[in-house]
This record gives C-alpha cells, sequence and structure tokens, in this order.
C-alpha cells in the first residue's frame, strides 16, 4: 500500500473512531442529550462499535491500526519501521478531526452544559477535585483521567490494557499479511475493546491509543468551549507512554510464545 494510502486511511479511520467513540462520551455527560446518565455500558460498548466501524472503513486503504501501539507492535514484529511515521501522523490527525466533529455534532449540548447556571450550582466533590488536578468539566468527552491519581497505577493500568489488546490482534489472525486490522477480525477486535472497557476501564478510562487520548486532549485546549478549565496536561504523558510500552511488550510477548 503506498504512502498516500496509509495516511489517508489512518485519517479517516481514527477519525471516526474518535467521532463514533468521543460521541458516546458526549452523549452520556452532556446536559439535553437524551442519553445522559446512559452510564459506563453505553461507554464500553459505544467505543467497542466505534473501532468495528473505522476498521471496516479503513483496512482496505491502510490495515485500519488506528493506534499508534498497534503499528509499534507490528513494527515490532515485522521489523517493519518506514511506515512508522506516516501512520502516526494520520492517527493523530485523525483524532484532532474525529474530536472537532464531536464538538460540532453536540453544539448546543456543549453550550447548555456550561452555562451560568450549571457553574453556580454546588459542585461536587468529584468536580472540585477535578478542577483542583486542571482538569475542566467537559475534559473527559476528549480525552482520558484517572479516578485515583497515582503514576505507578495509572501507567500500569493502561500498560495492561494495551498488552491485552495488542496480544489479541496479533493472536486472533487479525493483521492481513503483516499490515495490521483485517475487516474479518473487526467485530472481534471491537468485543476485545469493550472487554477491556468493562474490566480494566474504571482506573483510567482505558485510554489504550495514544492518538486516541492525545488529539482530543490538544483540540480541547484549542476549542472555544466556555469556562472548560484545564486540560490536564499533567497526566497528559501516561495514555500516551503507557500504551507505547503496553504495544511493545505485546509485540514481544508475541515474538517469544507465538512466533
Amino acid at each position: 500500500m503506498s504512502s498516500s494510502d496509509i495516511f489517508i486511511g489512518e485519517t479517516i479511520g481514527t477519525a471516526v473512531l474518535i467521532l463514533l467513540g468521543g460521541g458516546v462520551c458526549a452523549a452520556v455527560t452532556l446536559k439535553a442529550s437524551k442519553a445522559r446518565n446512559a452510564g459506563w455500558l453505553a461507554i464500553a460498548f459505544g467505543w467497542g462499535f466505534a473501532v468495528m466501524t473505522a476498521v471496516y472503513i479503513s483496512a482496505p486503504l491502510s490495515g485500519a491500526h488506528l493506534n499508534p501501539a498497534v503499528t509499534l507492535a507490528l513494527a515490532i514484529k515485522d521489523g517493519g519501521w518506514d511506515n512508522v511515521p506516516i501512520y502516526w501522523a494520520g492517527q493523530l490527525l485523525g483524532a484532532m478531526i474525529g474530536a472537532t466533529l464531536v464538538w460540532v455534532a453536540y453544539y448546543g449540548q456543549f453550550q447548555a452544559h456550561l452555562t451560568d447556571e450549571e457553574i453556580v450550582g454546588e459542585p461536587t466533590a468529584k468536580a472540585v477535585e477535578a478542577e483542583e488536578k486542571g482538569a475542566g468539566p467537559v475534559l473527559g468527552i476528549f480525552s482520558t483521567g484517572p479516578e485515583v491519581r497515582n503514576v505507578v497505577q495509572n501507567l500500569a493500568t493502561e500498560i495492561i490494557g494495551t498488552v491485552v489488546l495488542i496480544i489479541a490482534i496479533l493472536t486472533q489472525g487479525l493483521n492481513d499479511k503483516g499490515n495490521g486490522l483485517g475487516t474479518l477480525g473487526a467485530l472481534i477486535t471491537a468485543f476485545v475493546v469493550v472487554s477491556i472497557g468493562l474490566s480494566l476501564g474504571g482506573p483510567t478510562g482505558y485510554a489504550i491509543n495514544p492518538a486516541r487520548d492525545l488529539g482530543p486532549r490538544i483540540v480541547h485546549a484549542l476549542l472555544p468551549l466556555p469556562n472548560k478549565g484545564g486540560s490536564d496536561w499533567s497526566y497528559a504523558w501516561i495514555p500516551v507512554v503507557g500504551p507505547l510500552i503496553g504495544g511493545a511488550i505485546a509485540a514481544g510477548l508475541y515474538n517469544v510464545a507465538f512466533a
């Protein structure tokens, strides 16, 4: 596949991934949304189906990595590094586009959620803690954050979740001649993501994808959201570094145990 196909496929696929994944977070979080307070089950399945949709769309062009940790793992597994920067660039750009589209789709709900009436109400303990850490009131729609702030635990959680994801991808035959996920494995991968979300997503919100977290966090910092608060940059390195470490570990385990 050509460099342009890879870049276009990863940009489109990751944009769809974040549009639908971030969209379910917005639907559950924002005032004036019909799905408000639908809960963690809705978010986990929403992200799983977002992965499935994005894989089906982008696989013919790029192999549907959609995740820098997947790209890194496949490069380690197969020894092919030439296209890694192209994959990563497309994934980051796509994540930023997808997050912007979430804002467009829920523009009225963002405005309603962040009115003066909402702000002057009595804040919850969790909201106070988030504000103290620099996290804005709608940051969770764009990127992940820990329920308990512990660097070692938060990093370990992201590593463990990503290892599960990558090992599942590599051992389920979901890569197409070393190029990434094939369409046949999209449904399996979707349910793996749902499983990780339900079982391991509680501590950190399970980024398990550096582009998924970093791209939307950048968009949150740039968008003209009223009273949005900070973007929690002090935490931002964990959902980037953790999944990359997890991807490298998973690839190493695969080469030792399965290759």
